[in-house]
């Protein structure tokens, strides 16, 4: 039998984990054969930027997480279980993220779920990976989502290598050849640049170079990467992120009389296309999810309507979509694991999965968490919209 110290922890650890959540249910904690599973709720850890000025996609995300998770909860849950999401704020930084994960982790969630950017999604991936904890759709572009594998990471949204194809595929339809790609000094940057150099050679494009740049780069540092541009001409630039440092590229190119044309992922594309105004009109943008103001799948459909009742007046984005559709695949998920819940369950369902979730189909194998390949290509109008 456990001590009497032992049990006195487990206790004031269980009830620590009921006061943070207020609506968390107790007796159901108590009960639960498996951490984080109740009698009528489940307790899902997300570490996220809270505050929208720190990640504006990140505050659309939510939107779209809270619409699907309402909606499911209102109907019942799922086998009977409220989904509780417990959130802590990563101010989009990968420190946070992982400490952050690692708390949710000691306060006993039954799973990890979306979160967004790179840096922060690969701290948290890493937590995951270290405690054995399910990680489900982390709304990142990076490559070490998928490779090398990672057993307990289950990613929805394709990845940017799929999306510096589809925009490859267009450069070159139009006559758009050699490529320079703006990247992070990183590792994670230098793999993009990796994954653009052989997808170059795949659509029999010419590879330029990288533009790397620090996260501190100031107006010298952004002046010569111009210069690069200016005395070693390409056709078209691409990023992988960092729509504030593309956004100062952009300008500083076009104050100089660069013609190059500049596309890029979708990462931040909403909000470099606003921040650019005019100077975005005609710039192409690969996006990981179906146009959110388009009616054609079951999926946007079914999100207008669910954004509409919970937050009317609000406007559809990407973002919102994402989140909901992320949430949705989860939904999804747990439903396949049934109503004996573990993580194991949920592996389970993971590992052989193929669900569709209204015309974005999410695919997983043991061994190879694809999720989704979906992605197409918008074009930026006069008026600053979307044109898919």
């Amino acid at each position: 039998m456990p001590s009497r110290d032992f049990e006195v922890r487990r206790r004031r650890l269980l009830h620590g984990v009921a006061a943070s959540l207020g609506s968390f249910n107790l007796p159901g904690l108590l009960h639960a054969a498996e951490r984080g599973v109740g009698v009528s709720e489940v307790l899902i850890g997300q570490s996220v930027a809270l505050q929208g000025g720190k990640s504006l996609y990140a505050a659309e995300v939510m939107a779209g997480v809270a619409t699907q998770f309402d909606a499911v909860n209102k109907a019942g849950g799922v086998s009977g279980r409220r989904l509780v999401l417990r959130t802590l704020d990563d101010d989009n930084t990968s420190a946070k993220a992982e400490a952050n994960a690692r708390r949710l982790v000691d306060e006993g969630v039954f799973m990890l779920f979306g979160s967004v950017e790179g840096g922060p999604s690969t701290a948290v991936a890493t937590v995951a990976s270290a405690q054995q904890v399910p990680f489900f759709g982390p709304m990142a572009g990076s490559p070490g989502m998928r490779r090398p594998h990672l057993p307990m990471v289950f990613p929805v949204r394709a990845e940017h290598r799929e999306e510096f194809r589809a925009l490859l595929r267009w450069a070159t339809d139009i006559g758009l050849k050699r490529v320079a790609l703006l990247h992070a000094d990183s590792e994670v940057g230098r793999q993009h640049l990796e994954n653009l150099r052989l997808a170059c050679t795949e659509a029999r494009a010419v590879f330029g170079y990288g533009l790397p740049y620090k996260q501190d780069i100031d107006d010298g540092g952004i002046g010569a990467l111009v210069d690069r541009l200016r005395n070693d001409p390409v056709e078209i630039v691409l990023n992988h992120g960092s729509a504030g440092v593309y956004e100062r590229l952009i300008r500083r190119a076009r104050e100089v009389g660069l013609g190059v044309a500049f596309a890029g992922v979708n990462s931040g594309a909403t909000e470099l296309a606003a921040s650019l105004g005019p100077l975005a009109q005609g710039m192409v943008f690969s996006q990981v999810m179906p146009s959110p103001w388009a009616r054609k799948t079951a999926l946007t459909r079914e999100y207008q309507a669910a954004l509409a009742a919970r937050f009317p007046g609000r406007t559809f984005s990407y973002g919102s979509l994402e989140g909901y559709a992320t949430a949705k695949a989860l939904v999804a998920v747990l439903r396949q694991a049934g109503s004996d819940l573990t993580r194991s369950s949920l592996l389970r369902a993971l590992r052989g999965g193929d669900f569709d979730l209204g015309g974005l189909r999410v695919r997983y194998r043991n061994g190879d968490h694809e999720g989704s390949t979906f992605v197409d290509l918008a074009m930026v109008t006069r008026e600053g919209r979307f044109l898919q």
